[in-house]
């Protein structure tokens, strides 16, 4: 269980080194050559997309999500435990939306035989990316919504 409290950030940080990798060969091959890679900008962008999802499960993990505080901070211990459940079930909804619907996307890509527009790859397997980071995210908030339930205010406050 202990390389999964650590999968979004290995993958992260893969991805980030993969991006930097190709933009920084791309800029070199520019200069040098005076032509790039026609696939690292599409790679560098599919990339991202993973990036941004897996930076969304990162942060739920972390309970590090912006919140609207001047709400949370005018309210006691009960109702501010309630907003933070409404939160993170709303989190999971939108998530488990994004995975639903990633997922249909990718068998769709799949089942018309579509292909990237550089490097003529199938669609499916970047466009996975979308379904594979909600998956993380979705996992993530579904684990702090049960804390949040866990948790006891009254108990916090005492000590």
């Amino acid at each position: 269980m202990k390389i999964f409290d650590k999968i979004e950030e290995i993958l992260a940080a893969v991805c980030l080194v993969v991006m930097a990798i190709l933009t920084f060969a791309n800029v070199i091959a520019r200069y040098l050559f005076s032509a790039s890679f026609s696939f690292s900008e599409e790679i560098t962008t599919y990339l991202f997309v993973l990036l941004s999802m897996l930076g969304t499960a990162i942060a739920a993990k972390r309970r590090a999500h912006l919140g609207l505080s001047i709400v949370t901070d005018a309210v006691g211990p009960k109702a501010e435990k309630i907003l933070r459940i409404i939160g993170y079930v709303a989190a999971v909804l939108f998530t488990g939306a994004i995975f639903y619907y990633g997922i249909r996307m990718v068998m769709n890509q799949r089942m018309l035989g579509q292909v990237t527009a550089g490097m003529q790859w199938p669609e499916w397997i970047f466009g996975s990316f979308v379904p594979i980071g909600a998956f993380f995210a979705t996992v993530r908030f579904i684990q702090v919504l049960i804390e949040e339930i866990r948790r006891n205010p009254e108990k916090e406050e005492r000590e």
